[in-house]
């Protein structure tokens, strides 16, 4: 694991992009020979966006949970090693190896899991057994309302909690616990994917620290309203009679959108959460923190203030700034869990309160090199004018491509990047990164695409819209080669945040 302040360099890549066979990519056998290429190539931190279960338009970032993980990322060759799953049962027609075609995986991966399931109520070891039954304590806090939201979410298809039965919607006890008793076979299976989803991540968690790189984890930092965490505690959230939301998250009109985004997550009644200590928060913190070494907070303006629509409004034109929470928050959480692993995202609107807030809890934020050339010498986001307590990205996974952006940007951005970067267009992607390499941010990361230097098909989303090929980029091991690591780990060893490359990958989970 990356020691904190030790300079450092990693790549962006979710676990969805990861080659396969089974149509996403998993906690499976090519996860750890990406963790023998990370390693090889010298860097030391793997960055990867939100592991929860997808939600609308297949997003990581609307989830039915903020704790529970993707079931999609459950690697089905550990449960066949068990004995659990008997084969793998491929469709007839193969899987896309260059997408993620949602609609056709997710059915199969979830059949397959419940084959795994059975296999598991028939003959697991009375080890296995009493694993599980002791995950099933420590994790009792979020997975009892969780298994049971996704139980009923199976009984009620396309219905979202609001529209169950009243009984139900409004939790009456009499209803709950005797939906508890109807569904308990399907509660014990959400139950199970979880625990694999736990032992899997955990054990790829252990690997790649054994080999001196950090799993950098991603919060959203609001949750959807069609979500167990919704459902379970209401009374945390803006919400009226009927369990619909009074005000909604978004952003207003900016440069990048004249009517703004609205995002539509309910809004957190920060009094209520103030009473309970912060409980929720915390829980939530300590429990992405079982998966991560670090973790990325999205959107942390909203902490210091946030904008808020009324929910009858189309788009976020209309809205208004309200106060967040603050240090308030965080110095609860760091009283029960010790100094917070945490990396602001603060882009975007930042006012002095947020870099207040930012600064007083000794958080790095983040710089955008794609950002940086469209005005002067004085920007920001150039490297020259970065303060160490930061992390540089050449562009996210909201952002295209740098060799997309590059062939799109215009022409003074073209001019002015390839200026300061000493490059052209073949090679303005290596450049951005060894920019990064060589600034004194204390660490420096990478989507993968920019440094395979792809196009901007490879794109991982597109802000503002839903569908299309967001979230469905994957690689191919053709792509990824040991000339790439070894060129990587030059640039990162002679900027002090890695050792030299090590050559060529090898694995034993192949």
């Amino acid at each position: 694991m990356t020691p904190p302040q030790q300079r450092s360099a990693g790549v962006l890549a979710h676990i969805t992009s990861l080659p396969g066979p089974h149509g996403i990519g998993d906690f499976g056998p090519d996860a750890y020979r990406f963790v023998d290429w990370l390693a090889s190539a010298g860097q030391r931190v793997w960055q990867l966006l939100p592991i929860a279960p997808i939600g609308p338009g297949d997003s990581p970032y609307q989830s039915v949970s903020a704790f529970a993980g993707s079931p999609l990322m459950v690697a089905l060759e550990p449960l066949q090693q068990k004995g659990w799953l008997a084969s793998i049962e491929l469709p007839e027609d193969k899987f896309d190896d260059s997408r993620v075609d949602f609609a056709r995986v997710a059915p199969w991966r979830l059949s397959q899991l419940r084959r795994a399931f059975t296999g598991f109520t028939s003959h697991a070891t009375r080890s296995d057994r009493d694993d599980f039954a002791h995950w099933l304590e420590k994790q009792f806090y979020w997975l009892q309302e969780y298994a049971l939201f996704m139980a009923l979410e199976n009984a009620n298809p396309g219905r979202p909690w609001w529209h169950w039965t009243p009984a139900l919607a409004q939790r009456n006890i009499g209803a709950v616990s005797s939906a508890r008793q109807q569904h308990a076979a399907e509660i014990t299976f959400w139950q199970f994917v979880q625990w694999c989803f736990d032992q899997q991540s955990q054990a790829l968690k252990q690997y790649a620290n054994e080999r001196g790189i950090s799993i950098m984890g991603d919060l959203p930092i609001f949750i959807a309203h069609h979500s167990a965490d919704c459902w379970a505690r209401p009374d945390l959230y803006d919400l009226d009679s009927n369990y619909q939301p009074i005000v909604v998250a978004g952003v207003p009109p900016d440069d990048l959108g004249p009517l703004g985004q609205r995002w539509g997550n309910p809004l957190y009644r920060w009094d209520c959460m103030a009473t309970e200590g912060y409980a929720w928060w915390t829980a939530r913190v300590r429990r992405a923190l079982e998966h991560a070494d670090v973790i990325r907070i999205d959107h942390f303006r909203g902490f210091a203030g946030y904008w808020e629509i009324p929910a009858e409004h189309p788009t976020a034109e209309v809205g208004r700034w309200v106060p967040g929470p603050g240090k308030a928050l965080f110095d609860a959480i760091e009283h029960a869990l010790g100094k917070l692993p945490i990396i602001a995202e603060d882009l975007g609107l930042i006012t002095p309160d947020v870099i207040e807030l930012r600064d007083s809890c000794g958080f790095p934020g983040m710089k955008i090199l794609q950002f940086a050339f469209g005005g002067d010498g004085s920007h920001e986001f150039l490297p020259h004018n970065y303060a160490p307590n930061c992390v540089v990205y050449t562009g996210t996974h909201d952002n295209d491509t740098v060799q997309g952006w590059w062939h799109c940007a215009p022409q003074h951005e073209q001019e002015y990047s390839c200026n300061y970067l000493a490059a052209g267009p073949t090679d303005i992607h290596w450049a951005m990164i060894r920019a990064a390499c060589n600034s004194v941010a204390s660490m420096a990361v990478f989507p993968l695409q920019d440094v395979l230097g792809l196009d901007g098909k490879h794109r991982m989303n597109f802000p503002g819209t839903i569908g299309g090929t967001n979230w469905t980029w994957r690689f191919d091991w053709l792509d990824v080669d040991g000339e790439t690591a070894r060129i990587l780990g030059l640039i990162t060893a002679a900027s002090g945040r890695g050792p030299r490359a090590l050559g060529h990958m090898s694995s034993n989970h192949g």
